[in-house]
C-alpha cells in the first residue's frame, strides 16, 4: 500500500531474494564530487565502465552512488538518462546500485558549473550537501525537492537494477554551520523534517524496492545516539543501514544491538585503515550476513585515502591510505585486501 513501511516479512523476503550485498561507495576517480560525476560536462562512462569492471574483479555486487537534487532541476532529463546509462553499465558488470538522493556532508554551499580543484591532499575536499544550507533550514522551499524525489523513484522505483533507495546520508552531520553556531540543533531540527517529507514523497511512488536512511553515531555502549533524525531513521526504514568506521569488536557489538530491529543490516559505509576498520572486518559482515558497502574504490579527486584529519593536520603523499582500494591503474592498494574480497564474495555465489 501506498505510505507504508515494509512489513519484516517483505523486507525479508527482499532480503531472500537479493543475497549478500558486498560492494562499495562508488565515484569515478575522475570526479571530486556529485556533481562532476553526473553533470553533461564531465560524465565519464568510459572510466566508470573501466572501474564498475574492476569492481566486479573484486567480486562486488552493489555500488552506492550520490545523485544530487540541482542536477535534476537544471536538466531532469538529460541527468535522469545519465543515472539510466550508469545503471545499464553497472548491471553488464553485474552491479546493481543503492542511490543516495540527499546528503547532509561536507561543503554546505553547492553550486552547478565548473567545481574547484581539490585542495591537495584534503580528504573529500570539494564534496558537497544536498539539499544546500539554505533549503535545508528554510522549510518553506523543501516543497521544491518534491519533484526530484518522486520523478526519480517514479522512473527507477521498478527497476530491478536499483537494489534499494538511500533517502539521505547523515542528514545531521557537523559541518561548517554547525561548527559556527556551536550546536547542532537546529540542523537536528530541520533534518528530520525534511526526513519525514523525503519518506513520504519516495513512499507515495510504491516502489518495489526497500527504502533506508543510515545510523551513522553511536554512544558510548555503541548503541545508535537516539535524537529526531536517528529515531526516524529506525522507525521509517524497511531495511536499516548503518556507518562504522571502527574495530571488529565496536562492529560486532553495533551488529548485535541492531538485530533487535529484525530487518535486514546493510553498512553502507565502513573501512578506514587508521581508524581499525580493516578489510579483514569483511568476514564479520560475511558472518553474520550483513551488507557490507566500504567507503571508496579508485584513488581519485575525491582523494579519501587521505584521513578525516587533513582537515585539521597538514599529510603528506606517505600517507597510509585511509579509504579506497585501487590505484588508478586499477591495482591494488593490498594484494591481501583484493584477496579476502575475492575470497569471501565467492562464498555467497
Amino acid at each position: 500500500m501506498s505510505g507504508q513501511r515494509w512489513s519484516l516479512e517483505q523486507s525479508t523476503a527482499w532480503a531472500e531474494k537479493i543475497g549478500w550485498i558486498v560492494g562499495c561507495n562508488f565515484t569515478p576517480s575522475t570526479a571530486g564530487n556529485q556533481l562532476e560525476m553526473w553533470q553533461s560536462e564531465t560524465f565519464d562512462p568510459e572510466t566508470i565502465d573501466r572501474e564498475l569492471g574492476w569492481a566486479a574483479d573484486l567480486g562486488m555486487n552493489a555500488v552506492r552512488v550520490y545523485l544530487h537534487d540541482l542536477l535534476f532541476e537544471a536538466d531532469s532529463k538529460g541527468f535522469l538518462n545519465r543515472v539510466d546509462q550508469v545503471l545499464e553499465i553497472a548491471d553488464n558488470h553485474k552491479i546493481g546500485m543503492i542511490p543516495v538522493l540527499f546528503d547532509g556532508v561536507w561543503n554546505t554551499h553547492p553550486e552547478l558549473g565548473l567545481q574547484p580543484e581539490p585542495a591537495p591532499n584534503l580528504h573529500n575536499s570539494i564534496w558537497v550537501q544536498s539539499p544546500g544550507v539554505v533549503i535545508l533550514h528554510d522549510p518553506e522551499q523543501w516543497i521544491t525537492l518534491r519533484p526530484y524525489v518522486t520523478k526519480v523513484l517514479e522512473r527507477f522505483g521498478q527497476d530491478p537494477r536499483v537494489l534499494a533507495w538511500d533517502l539521505f546520508n547523515e542528514p545531521d552531520q557537523m559541518d561548517r554551520t554547525t561548527i559556527e553556531a556551536g550546536t547542532r540543533d537546529p540542523k537536528i531540527e530541520n533534518a528530520a523534517g525534511l526526513l519525514t517529507e523525503v519518506f513520504d514523497w519516495a513512499r507515495s511512488t510504491q516502489p518495489s524496492q526497500p527504502l533506508t536512511a543510515g545510523i551513522w553515531e553511536y554512544d558510548s555502549n555503541l548503541a545508535p545516539v537516539m535524537n529526531s533524525v536517528s529515531s526516524l531513521a529506525l522507525e521509517q526504514s524497511d531495511i536499516i543501514s548503518f556507518h562504522h568506521y571502527g574495530p571488529e569488536k565496536d562492529l560486532t557489538t553495533i551488529i548485535h544491538g541492531l538485530h533487535q530491529y529484525q530487518r535486514p543490516l546493510i553498512c553502507t559505509e565502513w573501512l578506514a585503515r587508521s581508524e581499525g576498520s580493516t578489510v579483514d572486518n569483511l568476514q564479520i559482515f560475511s558472518d553474520q550476513k550483513v551488507g557490507a558497502i566500504n567507503w571508496g574504490l579508485v584513488d581519485g579527486k575525491t582523494q579519501t585515502r587521505f584521513p578525516w584529519r587533513s582537515w585539521w593536520e597538514e599529510v603528506d603523499d606517505e600517507e597510509p591510505w585511509f579509504h579506497e582500494l585501487l590505484h588508478s591503474d586499477g591495482i591494488p592498494y593490498s594484494e591481501h585486501e583484493a584477496t579476502t574480497f575475492r575470497r569471501i564474495s565467492k562464498l555467497h555465489l
